[in-house]
């Protein structure tokens, strides 16, 4: 049993914890300062470090394609403000990129610990962990890479796509999507839950806008709800 002291880390379908943090751009309250929106908090090994440097330049490159998703970026480590100042000045000055999102200081590692960010075998620094919380608030996605590797930007944005377009139109997204080797950007049906209903769907499906494969496995173009 928990004590009132020690919390499970959030999992998916979680909501995300309430916590107030500081952070390059002043003091923010997660998930309140992004309310009605969505967020990706990633953390990071440590500032002035080649492969989190190269991660920074790569999100920020794609800057533009999360906030046209109505997504707000926003990074973390166990660094000082003052260190990640310094950071991101650096990067614009020798990369000529600026980093236009927060980076939160968690200098005590309490936020870094409370969200499984932190493994002792890792060392105190956090590992490459990305949430992607809802407008709801809502942990949709969670992602952890070793410190070696860095991460992948196109597929956390085609996570969140994915996302949003099974909530929009109540659908599942297949691997690969949008651009699987048999299915292309088609979606998935929800399988039907009854024998009657499985039955009514292979049969409305002579002439229908998706085709099944079987009552259980049916494919929709969403271009054909237009």
């Amino acid at each position: 049993m928990e004590s009132e002291t020690t919390h499970r880390q959030p999992g998916l379908g979680d909501q995300f914890p309430e916590l107030t943090v500081q952070s390059s751009h002043g003091e923010l309250s997660l998930p309140d300062a992004y309310e009605g929106e969505w967020f990706v908090l990633f953390s990071h090994p440590g500032d002035f470090t080649p492969v989190c440097t190269s991660e920074f330049v790569a999100f920020q490159r794609r800057h533009d394609e999360f906030e046209a998703l109505g997504v707000n970026l926003v990074g973390l480590s166990v660094d000082r403000v003052h260190s990640h100042i310094e950071w991101v000045t650096w990067i614009e000055d020798e990369l000529d990129v600026r980093i236009e999102f927060p980076i939160v200081a968690d200098e005590a590692g309490d936020v870094a610990t409370r969200l499984g960010m932190v493994h002792p075998e890792m060392g105190a620094s956090t590992v490459r962990s990305v949430y992607v919380v809802d407008p709801e608030g809502t942990i949709r996605l969670v992602l952890q890479y070793p410190m070696e590797i860095g991460r992948n930007i196109e597929e956390i944005l085609r996570s969140i796509r994915a996302l949003q377009t099974a909530d929009e139109h109540d659908v599942a997204v297949p691997g690969d999507w949008p651009d699987h080797p048999d299915f292309g950007d088609r979606v998935l049906l929800e399988p039907p839950s009854d024998v009657a209903s499985a039955e009514a769907r292979l049969a409305e499906a002579e002439g229908a806008d998706h085709e099944c494969l079987d009552w259980w496995f049916c494919l929709e173009d969403l271009a054909d709800r237009e």
